[in-house]
């Protein structure tokens, strides 16, 4: 009895029947508690209890309680699953801790996935060679000396493709451009210049979705072309377009419009400015601020398309173009639809055809800015103008939808600013009455100036009462700490 007491083996035997059961319940306690959790390590703590565990026991009962040497092929054999699993491990615990744990914004997530490969590569590598080394005593030596020629070899007949490997990880390493950044390539290679977003990057090729196809680049090409990231520096985008007037058109007035008409788009960043230069030979460079790449070709469209409709209602010559709209025979037709409103009489028509504008709006642009004081009434002749109120958040209410023969602009008699900001639903044309035009109306028609002090009253009593109704949703939502729009 003292003998198998003092024996080594009996010590090696009661370590693992005692310590193998302990170790698998604490692994098996923190593996629940990591997936509880969503935590990344619950998989190598899996790993580990599942498999690592037994198998590390299996291979110190063999070889230290039964005796079996190490030179036989069972210990071997477990040896070497032992070794493969302790790769894997170590693999996932890598993955887990440096990349699936790393914070959203930091530099192991923008890592590219070939530096990742090369690395789990280069572990796998390292491995296999200690396993081969240490369990079955292979030559490493001639293994790497064979592997050295080999690779020389292969180098000396793929020299043009491992340059190709070489600059597309050098482009990777440098990292001018991340996943979702916006970059715009000029010819590459007899392709043709594209534009889009950065959706995929690894060891042979960068992925840029165009908007209508998923464009390919090979990195070799793209590390020897010049090519421009528009997502850095990171909220400084900006989108230029150029526009050109006649060359008698006054810049002052074009810069003028220019940055009115790009203030208004809904896309703009808040925090940055419009800037409209003059470059000469009646070319104009509008700057405006984005929040991403993403809006260039819709706000680019929208802006041209306002400014053609702005150019005709100023009077400039887009292009060196002149319109013809809005001429007597249009205005006497319109005056028609404001006739009754109006009240006005066969030759109050005729007078005031050389006084009014029949002018129109593109879809989208705005006809009046909450604040500002009207500089004369507007009458719808043809489509739709929607009306809205901000609350204290800033958020938009609805307030109404104007059709043929609403007006616009009423409190141009009172001198008072709006509440409401309007917008054109589709193509909108109006008919603009100056403010002197409807003040000697109202001086010769009392009961006109009726009608116009009734709509002033009840449209700003409507916008007052919707306005304080959504301050009334927003200060309940405050201490509810819920968003009234969601």
């Amino acid at each position: 009895m003292t003998s198998v007491l003092n024996s080594s083996w009996f010590a090696w035997a009661v370590a693992v029947a005692i310590g193998f059961p302990v170790l698998l319940v604490t692994l098996t306690e923190l593996h629940n508690a990591l997936r509880r959790r969503g935590s990344a390590l619950a998989r190598p703590v899996y790993l580990l209890r599942t498999y690592i565990l037994p198998l590390g026991a299996l291979l110190l009962l063999l070889q230290r309680a039964v005796g079996i040497p190490e030179e036989a092929t069972s210990v071997r054999v477990v040896a070497t699953l032992f070794g493969v699993l302790l790769l894997t491990l170590t693999l996932s615990g890598l993955n887990a801790t440096v990349i699936q744990g790393a914070p959203e914004d930091s530099w192991r997530r923008r890592l590219p996935s070939i530096f990742v490969d090369v690395a789990r590569f280069t572990v796998i590598a390292i491995g296999v060679t200690v396993i081969m080394a240490i369990v079955w005593g292979a030559n490493v030596g001639g293994l790497f000396a064979a592997l050295g020629v080999t690779s020389i070899v292969l180098g000396l007949a793929l020299q043009n493709s491992v340059g190709q490997i070489i600059s597309g990880l050098l482009l990777l390493f440098e990292q001018p451009f991340r996943l979702g950044d916006w970059i715009s390539i000029p010819t590459v290679a007899g392709r043709p210049s594209a534009h889009g977003r950065v959706v995929e990057v690894n060891w042979r090729a960068t992925h840029i979705d165009t908007g209508g196809n998923l464009l390919v680049i090979p990195n070799a090409e793209l590390a020897g072309a010049l090519f421009t990231n528009y997502s850095r520096p990171e909220g400084e985008h900006r989108l230029t377009v150029v526009t050109t007037f006649d060359a008698t058109d006054a810049p002052d007035e074009v810069c003028r419009m220019l940055s009115t008409l790009a203030a208004s788009l809904p896309e703009l960043r808040t925090d940055g400015h419009v800037l409209t230069a003059y470059l000469g030979g009646a070319e104009y460079e509008t700057s405006i601020p984005l929040h991403t790449p993403a809006d260039d070709e819709d706000v680019r469209s929208t802006f041209l398309r306002w400014a053609w409709y702005a150019a005709r209602r100023h009077g400039l010559r887009l292009d060196g173009v002149t319109s013809d709209f809005g001429s007597a025979d249009e205005i006497t037709s319109a005056m028609r639809h404001v006739t009754s409103t109006l009240r006005l009489t066969e030759s109050e028509q005729q007078n005031l055809t050389e006084r009014v504008r029949l002018i129109r709006y593109g879809t989208g642009e705005r006809l009046q800015k909450a604040g500002e004081i009207p500089s004369g009434m507007r009458f719808i002749i043809d489509g739709r103008v929607r009306l809205v109120v901000t609350d204290r958040r800033g958020a938009v209410v609805p307030v109404r939808v104007l059709e043929r023969g609403d007006f616009l602009g009423q409190t141009t008699l009172t001198r008072e600013s709006v509440l409401a900001t309007a917008f054109a639903l589709e193509e909108v044309t109006v008919l603009e009455f100056p403010r002197d035009v409807i003040e000697r109306l109202v001086r010769r028609k009392p009961i006109l100036l009726q009608v116009i002090g009734a709509a002033i009253a009840d449209r700003r009593a409507r916008e007052r009462r919707l306005m304080a109704a959504a301050d009334d949703r927003t200060a309940a939502a405050d201490e509810s700490g819920l968003s009234p729009y969601r």
